[in-house]
């Protein structure tokens, strides 16, 4: 079902064809102001210039050949020449009839599905998840959910770290403290320890580790030894290396659990699963004649990068002492993704400091002829398309990167147990008389969802102010007031039994819509266009199209609750006004389940 915006612009295109020769597309964005009607198009400014003609006189050319009477009212022309038009109620009902019958409510399909790649979230083994990890993991999944809603299929790739000197050093550290013997021995009784329990003390461990290795000789030339016994295959520091491992994504996949992100450990693949593909990317590179030898490391210059004193700007891929760097590793996945997982798209979503990075790894692809997969290398089969989705930082209140008072990243486990403590006082204070196993659930969805929306609904690309009190707040663009209008929506059927109304009944034989009330009418306009909302958020990859889409139909339907009544309708309309109830109930819990991974609540 395409989104009346869609139609239009199709018309209009057609119209200015007929009427001038030229093959354009329309121009059609939503009105801003109701008073200039549902739709307004400027091609008549634009192509006025071009033509030589008289903007206003070009809109009524274009107006007459216009077949839109099906869809919209007579259309009206605008100061200099804007064409306004507004929907027919007939159309919006049919619409309606439509949406409803479609369990999509009208978010359409590709036509040509994909394979796209979405890497995302990118936690660090033996450390927590902190507040620096949450916009790539839930905008990241917010992509996988928009993309997969279209038709696509999405493989979703967690690459994490968890290879190099670092884990040299933190298991030799093991060994050094004696701590190997207490895993080993805990290790075999889980039911004692739990290997994520671990990981608070596995962050202490490295920062002493560190300080040894940068100030001890000895302590560096043994971990730098365990290095070399990981990657040979050692059995006791592969343990020690996989008991780390595995604490720390046990802990990952319970926030991912806890945040609603679709991300399991079949997604995973870290840096150490590439490990042996690096030696040949390498040499492949170096026998196209796009590595080459600098200062002892392996570069490449792609073209147009400079330092800032305007020399050619490298891309490291092996360092002089032999280790190879994140940049190798991202090449391998990117040769790995497009051979073996066969992507036509591969996303990243990462914070927009990494923009360079992501530039020159393209580059250097794109010229070593990487994106098309091996087996079509002679059959010139379509390159694998490449995109970086950056976003701007979570800030504290005073106005830089959130941190803790002592300094520290805030620890992303922290900051959704403290959003849900804060739920549930609200939940204690409002409804004090629920059961406490019901303040949980509304408590955790509240809590989990206020973070989660807030950011959602700041522009991806900036930086934003973290506020619990904003983020919780019951009115304006948050998760709770959300929530809280799907509740009310659905405790229309509960107070509908009451009064002995089967609802559920009347819904089902809902064969006409009545929008004689311009609020109820209004309400209809908004939830045809969940379509259109849904099309404008996957083209830029942004969130906020979809929020600002709710909260605004959020907002037409206590319009429309306050002004027409529902159950005490007159018995030809209210299943109408019922309609209109249970698609905006389904609406939101689509776009905040489906969508955004935000849990919804019939009680609150």
């Amino acid at each position: 079902m395409k989104p009346a915006i869609e139609i239009i612009s199709e018309r209009i295109s057609d119209a200015i064809q007929k009427a001038t020769g030229q093959n354009v597309p329309a121009i059609v964005t939503a009105a801003t102001d109701a008073k200039f009607g549902d739709y307004q198009s400027n091609n008549a400014l634009a192509l006025a210039k071009q033509l030589k003609a008289n903007p206003r006189q070009l809109a009524e050319k274009i107006i007459t050949e216009l077949k839109i009477d099906d869809i919209c009212q007579k259309p009206e022309i605008a100061g200099a020449g804007f064409i306004n038009l507004r929907l027919k109620p007939e159309f919006v009902a049919e619409n309606l009839l439509k949406i409803n019958a479609d369990k999509d409510l009208g978010a359409e399909k590709t036509e040509k599905p994909q394979t796209v790649v979405v890497d995302f979230s990118g936690p660090n083994i033996a450390k927590q998840m902190h507040v620096g990890h949450l916009r790539s993991t839930i905008i990241g999944d917010c992509i996988c959910r928009m993309l997969e809603q279209a038709g696509h299929n999405v493989i979703r790739q967690n690459h994490i770290g968890d290879w190099g000197t670092q884990f040299g050093m933190l298991s030799y550290y093991l060994d050094y403290k004696e701590i190997d013997a207490f895993l080993h021995e805990r290790y075999q009784k889980r039911k004692a320890f739990r290997p994520k329990d671990f990981i608070p003390d596995a962050e202490n461990f490295y920062r002493e580790a560190k300080k040894l290795f940068d100030n001890d000789p000895e302590f560096a030339e043994k971990s730098r030894q365990y290095v070399v016994k990981l990657h040979s295959g050692d059995k006791h520091v592969k343990f020690n290396w996989q008991f780390i491992t595995d604490a720390s994504n046990e802990e990952f996949r319970n926030l991912y659990e806890r945040l609603g992100v679709r991300l399991s450990s079949g997604d995973t693949r870290g840096e150490s699963f590439y490990n042996k593909m690096l030696p040949d990317v390498v040499n492949d590179l170096k026998k196209v004649g796009l590595a080459v030898e600098s200062d002892g490391a392996i570069c490449l210059f792609p073209e147009g990068f400079k330092t800032k004193e305007g020399e050619p700007l490298p891309f490291i891929i092996q360092k002089s002492d032999g280790a190879f760097l994140y940049a190798t590793t991202d090449l391998a996945a990117i040769r790995y993704r497009v051979n073996e997982l066969k992507a036509d798209e591969i996303i990243y979503v990462t914070d927009a400091r990494q923009k360079l990075h992501f530039e020159m790894l393209f580059a250097v692809v794109k010229k070593a002829g990487w994106l098309v997969p091996r087996s079509f290398s002679e059959g010139g089969a379509k390159n694998a398309k490449l995109v970086h989705i950056t976003f701007g930082s979570v800030l504290g209140e005073d106005g830089k990167p959130l941190k803790t008072r002592s300094g520290e990243n805030v620890k992303l486990k922290e900051l959704l147990d403290e959003a849900v403590k804060r739920a549930k006082s609200v939940v204690e204070e409002k409804n004090p008389e629920l059961k406490n196993s019901e303040k949980e659930t509304i408590a955790n969805a509240v809590g989990i969802g206020a973070v989660k929306y807030a950011d959602y609904s700041n522009n991806r690309t900036s930086d934003y102010i973290f506020s619990f009190d904003k983020m919780l707040a019951m009115d304006g663009n948050t998760a709770p007031y959300m929530q809280y209008a799907y509740a009310r929506i659905k405790s229309i059927g509960r107070k509908g039994e009451e009064k002995g109304i089967d609802t559920v009944k009347e819904l089902k034989g809902v064969k006409e819509v009545y929008l004689n009330e311009p609020a109820e009418f209004e309400l209809a306009k908004q939830l045809i266009r969940y379509g259109e909302a849904f099309n404008s958020a996957i083209a830029d990859f942004k969130p906020n199209f979809l929020t600002s889409y709710l909260y605004e139909l959020a907002a037409k339907f206590s319009a429309f609750y306050n002004a027409c009544p529902v159950l005490d309708a007159e018995p030809k309309i209210r299943p109408s006004r019922l309609l209109l109830c249970e698609l905006t109930a389904r609406t939101i819990q689509h776009g905040l389940e489906n969508l955004l991974g935000i849990k919804t609540i019939e009680r609150m």
